[in-house]
């Protein structure tokens, strides 16, 4: 769904939306949760104003002007986070992140459009919700986890759980990976992570495996021979990220792993776990092999290199394991 341009929102709203995507680079989900926040929010504020009496989802914003934002406060927003959390139940993290949303959207008021001069969020004091420990699998369930797609004879299959386990990367940048980002000379594929940031994920020698084993049954197909992307799906396109979270849920379940909260995103945190636990990975070197900093900005504080990343991934306790089937299927 694309708001960016929505008649349904006054221009200011519009003009926001194309800043996140155009100049913040934005995901579009990302994008998304922002405007459902803000949106709810200048509901409830001309529900204030005007008292109509609707549900705030039947309220028209589009009369709404950049004189009715600059007359917005600190205890509208205190306010409107007490309506959150009284009357729609939600809870620590719903509510933090309506508010990480209208301190990004009066910030922007303030400093890119210069709408208003004093910014309501500025002085806004609340809680941080408690961060929980991330959910992981063990090494032997990671053992597990392998043996179990090893021995359901997919190739594809095996290789998606491998990539995921080794590698920690996010769900997206496996989806979109195309045949011609993988460099088997320098061990290593390109991914388009967060903000479409390009970045390398170097490949130990399981990966290499799984890839190669793979690639036979892949480039063999004659149906999908214009179809760039690596993963495809049995209708010879790009694979989805539903059928990849369908893959590792079905993968998990047969090898008795299931209910433990275990998510494509969770196998990313159990390959930062495993490098970090088992391998010589410090905090900074897992935070540039997950694609949470460039690689130019940490080395100016760590003098990280290349070498520190790919040491991290050979370091992985999971690095040599490698299919026992040999069957092409």
């Amino acid at each position: 769904m694309n708001n960016m341009n929505s008649p349904d929102n006054p221009e200011f709203l519009n003009d926001y939306l194309v800043h996140m995507k155009i100049v913040k680079l934005l995901a579009q989900r990302t994008i998304e949760e922002y405007y459902t926040d803000i949106r709810l929010f200048l509901r409830f504020i001309y529900e204030n104003e005007h008292n109509t009496g609707m549900p705030l989802e039947e309220i028209d914003i589009r009369g709404m002007t950049t004189d009715d934002l600059r007359k917005i406060t600190v205890s509208d927003i205190y306010n409107f986070i007490f309506y959150a959390s009284d009357e729609r139940k939600n809870k620590d993290r719903a509510r933090y992140r309506k508010i990480s949303s209208l301190r990004s959207f009066f910030k922007y008021l303030e400093k890119v459009a210069h709408i208003i001069e004093n910014n309501p969020t500025k002085d806004l004091d609340v809680p941080v919700p408690k961060a929980s420990l991330p959910k992981f699998l063990s090494l032997n369930e990671s053992l597990r986890l392998l043996e179990t797609a090893d021995s359901a004879d997919s190739k594809r299959d095996y290789c998606i759980i491998t990539l995921f386990l080794n590698c920690g990367m996010r769900l997206s940048e496996l989806v979109g990976i195309n045949i011609k980002d993988i460099d088997f000379y320098e061990n290593r594929l390109k991914v388009l992570g967060k903000r479409s940031k390009e970045r390398m994920v170097y490949l130990n020698p399981a990966c290499i495996d799984a890839l190669n084993k793979y690639l036979v049954i892949r480039q063999n197909n004659p149906k999908a021979a214009d179809e760039p992307a690596l993963f495809i799906s049995n209708q010879n396109r790009r694979i989805s990220k539903r059928r990849v979270q369908q893959i590792v849920e079905e993968t998990l379940q047969k090898a008795n792993l299931d209910g433990k909260g275990i998510t494509t995103h969770k196998l990313r945190h159990t390959a930062a776990t495993l490098m970090y636990q088992y391998g010589d990975a410090d905090v900074l070197t897992l935070k540039e092999l997950l694609g949470h900093a460039s690689i130019s900005t940490t080395e100016i504080y760590t003098h990280l290199n290349d070498e520190n990343v790919r040491n991290a991934i050979e370091s992985n306790p999971l690095a040599k394991v490698t299919s026992e089937n040999d069957d092409d299927k």
